[in-house]
């Protein structure tokens, strides 16, 4: 294969990857984030003198999720802007 069709191939493959990294990572972030706040919110119903400890959990949860993600983006920056599998090409 030539040279510059290794090329194209790897960084078309590697944007296919960015996206579903970022799109995924959005996606579960934004569903586990509304499961978790719905559930604090049935929760806070049921018990209202518990909303407190409920509350620093749910926002320490909150972080967490975020983290996950935030993580996840960078990973895919990572390959967006200094992609080590270009090194792989012979020369």
């Amino acid at each position: 294969m030539e040279k510059l069709q290794m090329l194209a191939m790897i960084q078309a493959y590697t944007g296919i990857g960015i996206g579903l990294m970022v799109g995924l990572g959005a996606a579960g972030a934004c569903i586990g984030i509304g499961i978790m706040c719905s559930r604090f919110l049935e929760g806070a119903a049921r018990q209202p003198e518990l909303m407190p400890q409920l509350q620093a959990k749910v926002f320490l949860l909150l972080g967490l999720i975020d983290a996950s993600f935030i993580i996840g983006l960078g990973i895919a920056m990572l390959f967006a802007f200094g992609n080590p599998l270009l090194a792989v090409i012979p020369k």
